[in-house]
């Protein structure tokens, strides 16, 4: 069977709970799930949806993410840098070495590539 060139993300119907690895609950009572929609066969690249609750993550990037925000608001705080807030519709990056603490202050579902290391 020939694989799809073009694949459109539907509904999530199969999420992974439990924290990433890299995250670690700092604040409130965090929770999250992963929906890993599309993997390039090489696996050097995967996009999905990504849901959280409210609460404060530090978390520690090895790859690279583009990030699509859907719904939720986020204050992220890179280690010793400036806070930056995104919302719903906001699109941006985080490079692989990241390291500072996301606060999800609304319930948050976003898009995201993910591009492996």
């Amino acid at each position: 069977m020939t694989r799809p060139t073009i694949l459109k993300f539907g509904a999530v119907e199969h999420a992974d709970g439990g924290d990433l690895p890299g995250w670690v609950a700092v604040e409130g009572h965090p929770t999250m799930q992963t929906a890993v929609q599309h993997t390039t066969e090489d696996g050097k690249v995967m996009s999905g949806t990504w849901r959280a609750s409210p609460g404060t993550y530090h978390a520690t990037y090895t790859d690279y993410e583009f990030v699509h925000m859907i719904a939720g608001r986020i204050v992220i705080t890179p280690d010793g840098g400036e806070p930056v807030e995104v919302g719903p519709g906001d699109a941006f990056v985080v490079e692989a070495d990241f390291k500072g603490t996301w606060k999800i202050l609304e319930p948050v579902t976003k898009h995201f590539v993910v591009a492996v290391g």
